[in-house]
C-alpha cells in the first residue's frame, strides 16, 4: 500500500526537512521500518525495541486515532495519510512555588 506520511516540525529534523514522505507499507511495523530504511535513526525516536510506538507519538490515519482503528494490528489501505504527532509537555515541575505575580 502507498500511504502519504505527514512529519510534524519537531520531527523534521529526521527526515531531513521534508514534511511528508511517501511509503510503501500495510502496517506500523513496515511503515517504521521503510522510514528508518530512507532516514537512518527515525524509527528509534517512533517506536522502542519491540516496534509498539512510543508513548509519547501519537499517530493518525485520515484524522482517526490508530488506537480506535486496531492499533498495531491495523492495515493500511491504498492512500491513506498517516500523521505523527509527538506530545509535547510542559508546564512547572510539581513542588515548585507559586508565582510572586501574575
Amino acid at each position: 500500500m502507498n500511504v502519504t506520511v505527514r512529519i510534524p516540525p519537531p520531527l523534521r529534523k529526521y527526515t531531513d526537512g521534508a514534511e511528508s514522505v511517501e511509503a510503501a507499507a500495510q502496517n506500523l511495523s513496515e511503515l517504521f521500518d521503510g522510514l528508518d530504511k530512507k532516514y537512518p535513526g527515525i524509527k528509534k525516536v517512533l517506536c522502542t525495541e519491540d516496534g509498539t510506538p512510543q508513548r509519547f507519538l501519537n499517530i493518525y490515519v485520515n484524522d482517526e486515532d490508530i488506537r480506535f482503528l486496531g492499533g498495531l494490528q491495523y492495515s493500511f489501505n491504498d492512500g491513506d495519510e498517516i500523521l505523527l504527532i509527538p506530545a509535547i509537555a510542559g508546564g512547572a515541575p510539581a513542588g515548585l512555588p507559586e508565582p510572586l505575580c501574575s
